[in-house]
């Protein structure tokens, strides 16, 4: 029997710690304490060579259930739409109007971190309401 294994999500992203900030922010995550020996993660930064300051950052659910999340600064930027992206559960539970009401109120509180909002999805006869929407760095996910 195989055993479960724990896994985390990699973004791909320009500035790294901006964008696990905003991920903290919408999925009530903390950034994990500095490593051993420092005080603040600046500090840890300063000690590093000029080209890996700032080249990763971490962020990690405080009950320790759901997926680390790692960021990893990339010379390149986003060109296509993502292959995989995070549903963020919002609405889990509610229907019809009630769920819609719900994720519009999520959706505009992410936009006021900077997330971008690209497509309202209204329920129809075989799918509920879910919105389309872009973090900081245009990386896709959604509401739902």
């Amino acid at each position: 029997m195989t055993s479960v294994r724990q896994f985390q999500v990699t973004f791909d992203c320009a500035d790294p710690e901006r964008v696990a900030r905003f991920w903290c922010e919408v999925l009530g995550y903390v950034l994990p304490p500095p490593p051993d020996g420092f005080a603040t993660w600046d500090d840890f930064n300063s000690s590093l060579p000029p080209e890996e300051r700032g080249a990763w950052a971490v962020c990690k659910d405080p009950t320790g259930v759901g997926p680390r999340m790692y960021f990893q600064r990339v010379p390149e930027g986003k060109t296509a739409k993502n292959r995989v992206h995070l549903d963020v559960r919002a609405g889990t539970g509610l229907v019809g109007e009630e769920r819609l009401a719900t994720l519009k109120a999520e959706c505009e509180r992410l936009v006021a971190l900077g997330a971008v909002c690209l497509e309202v999805l209204v329920a129809d006869e075989e799918n509920e309401s879910c919105i389309v929407m872009q973090d900081i760095e245009g990386n896709e996910f959604c509401l739902d």
